[in-house]
């Protein structure tokens, strides 16, 4: 039956994307800005922000722009600018944001060693659950001691981060990327336990990135793909230890305002130590998440397809910008595995903060 609903929901907002989906929303003018300030090469950069629509290059029709040379070549470079192109107010800039978020379109190839937002990084001062996991048990591993006195409303956060190693492996495309996201659930409100942090999850992860830039039907494009291998654990000893290793492909769809990723995964044998040796039956061996971007409003579902059509989990997330890159965040989550302590057990949670999303 949860299968069912997360494969109805997904079809569901799957049509309505024909309806939605024909004009792109224009990029705010930051974001125009903050495409350009990542670029190192100042002639792809000038050229980048003179592309942003308002720009003022009153003056400059019969001018030209000096910058800078590298520092082997012996003079400055002088590039003309075109106001026609750039000076129409009413054209609005509509870079893939797929594209432009995995540094693969030519204007956005950030520099190195750069640390970037990788996942959603976000605190939510009040996380509740309908069902908090006060005895938290695997196959290999039994209940731990007497059963925790759990608080139904904590503080969740996650903070993740990426920076690029390699660009262009092959050609001009492929990037070689490393990342890294920490979650952490803390009984902040639990006085009995004297306010403990109940679990905390590390992701490090080492991936490719490629533009594959394809065009299917109905006005989808297939963008991107990532190839790589994650580790995810709680760093905790037993009885209470979870871990689990995997590579995936991740290929990321897009048409107009709606994103699309598949990440299928294959689970790495840990051999006769395994923790939790069934957590593929929850987790599943892959996840969809669909993204919206309509007007200010920024939306996503997520969801994970397990092999029991009982299990996985479905999440839905809204974000909407406060000021700067802070924006108030929303998250309901249904099912198995928001943590790793939680991987066999099944609850709905609603949390509600703020989220740092560019």
């Amino acid at each position: 039956m949860t299968r069912w609903i997360h494969w109805s929901v997904l079809s569901s907002v799957l049509t309505t994307t024909s309806a939605w989906a024909q004009t792109p929303t224009p990029l705010e003018p930051q974001e125009a800005v903050d495409a350009c300030r990542v670029l190192d090469d100042p002639l792809r950069r000038l050229t980048c922000y003179d592309a942003i629509p308002g720009a003022d290059v009153s003056g400059r029709n019969e001018l030209a722009a000096t910058v800078k040379a590298p520092a082997q070549d012996t003079g400055p470079v002088t590039i003309e600018v075109d106001p026609a192109r750039v000076a129409q107010d009413d054209v609005p800039i509509t870079r893939s944001r797929m594209l432009r978020h995995w540094e693969l379109d030519s204007a956005t190839h950030g520099g190195l060693l750069r640390v970037r937002r990788h996942a959603p990084v976000y605190l939510l001062p009040a996380r509740g659950s309908s069902n908090p996991n006060e005895r938290p048990a695997t196959p290999n591993q039994p209940v731990a001691g007497r059963p925790i006195d759990l608080d139904s409303v904590e503080v969740k956060f996650q903070l993740s981060l990426k920076t690029k190693l390699v660009d262009n492996l092959i050609g001009d495309n492929g990037d070689l990327w490393i990342g890294y996201t920490q979650q952490s659930h803390w009984q902040a409100y639990n006085s009995v336990e004297s306010e403990p942090f109940r679990e905390t999850n590390y992701a490090p992860e080492i991936f490719t990135s490629w533009h594959t830039g394809l065009d299917l039907f109905g006005g989808w494009r297939w963008q991107m793909l990532n190839l790589g291998f994650l580790h995810h654990s709680n760093g905790r000893t037993d009885p209470l230890s979870r871990s689990w290793n995997r590579v995936y492909a991740q290929f990321g769809f897009e048409r107009g305002d709606w994103q699309l990723y598949l990440r299928p995964w294959i689970r790495v044998d840990e051999g006769s130590g395994d923790d939790n040796p069934d957590i593929d039956d929850y987790f599943g061996h892959g996840d969809l998440r669909l993204m919206l971007r309509r007007g200010r409003h920024d939306l996503g579902l997520t969801t994970r397809l397990a092999t029991d059509e009982s299990r996985g989990a479905i999440q839905f997330d809204w974000h909407y910008p406060l000021k700067g890159d802070l924006k108030a965040y929303l998250q309901l989550f249904h099912g198995y595995g928001e943590t790793l302590i939680d991987y066999n057990h099944r609850q709905t949670t609603i949390g509600l903060g703020i989220s740092m999303v560019q």
